[in-house]
């Protein structure tokens, strides 16, 4: 079986979707309405921007979504029999699977963008890698550290990062080398995401989500918050405002995935961080991707 995977936040470089627009007329229709919806010209900022400017969260998040989705609506008989995306991936995977439409998909995306964006600005927060260290040894030092600090992505096995307020994350990485971790690294991200310090942005995402037309997809979407399968729109509303401030479970839902049948993953969208990551969870599956 035939999966697609799509990526998150951190997969950006300047560039992004450029060939597509050039050489593909429903790509480049795609991109121009994005910048009609948006109000800004997004594709300037994709194609040309600094890196800088691409690491905006407000920006970030609308440039992987516009990506990942038009590469999967110019892939010949793109006809997916699962699919799942890592974070802001999980919004792409649902449009590609027919959810959502790409205008609602990018609107939603977008508004949870900026009221991201402020929790972010509000109060200072940061995340770290945390590699060579298994997850129960992780979660316990988190719960141990005073602030907040929470696992925030079950990557692969032995990569977990961390999430939360900025002292917290340092505390909590001093003493993760202590306990072993051959790593753990503060990341150059805008904020703690998948943390409770997003909270503030859960009443935004949440009118957000009320207002989006989601129906039926064409198959399960494996969502972050549990890595089950989802075809109900009700219960895939209630995981996407839950995702902002709980853990993606990124691992388990690879693993489930191969479970249920998947034996080819194919990742759509900028790089190639989650064929490395399905390499290292599921070694015996074919995987490979389209940017």
């Amino acid at each position: 079986m035939r999966a697609y995977v799509f990526p998150g936040q951190g997969a950006q470089y300047t560039g992004m979707g450029l060939d597509l627009y050039n050489n593909n007329p429903i790509a480049k229709e795609m991109f121009e309405k994005a910048n009609e919806i948006l109000g800004f010209k997004i594709t300037d900022i994709m194609f040309y921007g600094s890196a800088d400017e691409l690491k905006q969260t407000k920006v970030t998040q609308p440039a992987i979504f516009l990506h990942s989705v038009i590469l999967a609506k110019c892939t010949p008989d793109f006809s997916p029999e699962m699919v799942a995306g890592h974070s802001l991936g999980e919004f792409s995977a649902l449009v590609a699977a027919g959810a959502m439409s790409f205008e609602d998909g990018l609107v939603l995306v977008s508004k949870r963008a900026m009221a991201m964006q402020k929790a972010c600005e509000a109060k200072p927060s940061t995340m770290a890698a945390v590699l060579g260290l298994d997850d129960e040894t992780i979660e316990q030092i988190c719960t141990e550290t005073e602030g907040v600090v929470v696992a925030a992505n079950y990557n692969c096995k032995g990569q977990v990062v961390i999430s939360g307020e900025i002292e917290a994350v340092e505390k909590a990485c001093v003493a993760l080398k202590a306990a072993g971790a051959k790593r753990a690294l503060v990341l150059p991200v805008g904020g703690a995401f998948h943390s409770p310090v997003m909270d503030p942005a859960r009443v935004e995402l949440a009118q957000a989500i009320e207002k989006t037309n989601i129906v039926t997809p064409i198959c399960p979407v494996y969502q972050n918050v549990d890595a089950k399968p989802h075809t109900d729109p009700k219960e895939i509303k209630e995981n996407l405002l839950v995702q902002l401030t709980a853990p993606v479970k990124w691992t388990q839902s690879v693993e489930n995935m191969v479970s249920d049948g998947a034996d080819h993953f194919t990742e759509l969208g900028p790089g190639a961080v989650l064929q490395g990551l399905v390499k290292k969870i599921a070694p015996s599956v074919e995987i490979d991707g389209k940017n």
